[in-house]
């Protein structure tokens, strides 16, 4: 398969640093034409735009993931801001809420989400979020705000993914889609329309069916478009075509 667009990762991750620079050259020879690396913090911004200095099909998202809420004072850091400014960032993120840890305050956790999406209205950029066990919160500033941008990794009931979809913003399905469990996944790629569907890996993370328990790679992610085409009546390599369309419709990557 070819046209794999990668709407979601993190190859920053310390799972990578014995063969990070490798596996990441290795990529467009296995049909990956594009990948989002989505920081968390300061220090993953700067790698992530590394990272994109150095691979012309990787691009950046620079923010702050509410596990790391409390270092809010980066928000008004001149250096961190700077980072928006650079040519291959093309989102805000990935920020968002996450109750289900709790690693930072969830109050302080609402105002860090805020900001960011408040400094990606400033600048038109569009936001990569994470929510988990967050859906209420999420949602009430996702309404407040109306960004451009995907809501990552989505585990909400299709009557949320619908909300979603009627503020504008993308839907990013991942390896969720082959456990054993998926049904809320499953529910999510029948209904989300061809137009704001994005595939995405979260790599390391969320390996698919049948790689769990290993670590993930861009890689894999025919293995989630075959089970996303199966729902929807399509083949996998027509679902890869549109969500690649979609990511760089989304981003502002030029074809």
């Amino acid at each position: 398969m070819n046209n794999i667009f990668d709407s979601h990762a993190h190859y920053d991750d310390k799972a990578f640093d014995e063969d990070r620079f490798e596996i990441l050259a290795s990529l467009p020879s296995q049909g990956v034409c594009g990948v989002i690396n989505c920081a968390s913090d300061r220090k993953s911004s700067e790698s992530s735009l590394e990272l994109s200095n150095i691979f012309s099909f990787v691009f950046a998202a620079c923010g702050i993931h509410p596990h790391s809420a409390g270092a809010v004072s980066e928000l008004s850091d001149d250096e961190f801001m700077r980072f928006f400014s650079h040519k291959k960032c093309v989102a805000v993120g990935e920020i968002g809420l996450d109750y289900h840890y709790d690693f930072s305050p969830r109050e302080l956790q609402k105002q860090v989400f805020e900001a960011q999406l408040a400094i990606a209205a400033d600048l038109n950029l569009p936001v990569v979020v994470h929510d988990r066990e967050a859906h209420e919160d999420t949602m009430q500033l996702l309404k407040k705000y109306k960004p451009k941008g995907v809501l990552h990794c989505f585990s909400g009931s299709v009557e949320m993914a619908a909300e979603v979809i009627k503020l504008g913003m993308y839907i990013g399905i991942g390896g969720a889609v082959t456990f054993h469990n998926a049904k809320k996944p499953l529910e999510a790629a029948r209904f989300v329309p061809s137009g704001r569907l994005l595939i995405e890996t979260d790599c390391p993370y969320m390996t698919p069916v049948p790689f769990r328990g290993t670590r993930c790679t861009s890689a894999m992610i025919p293995f989630t478009a075959e089970k996303i085409a199966e729902e929807r009546g399509i083949t996998a390599q027509a679902l890869l075509d549109l969500t690649a369309e979609n990511a760089k419709e989304l981003f502002g990557i030029p074809n």
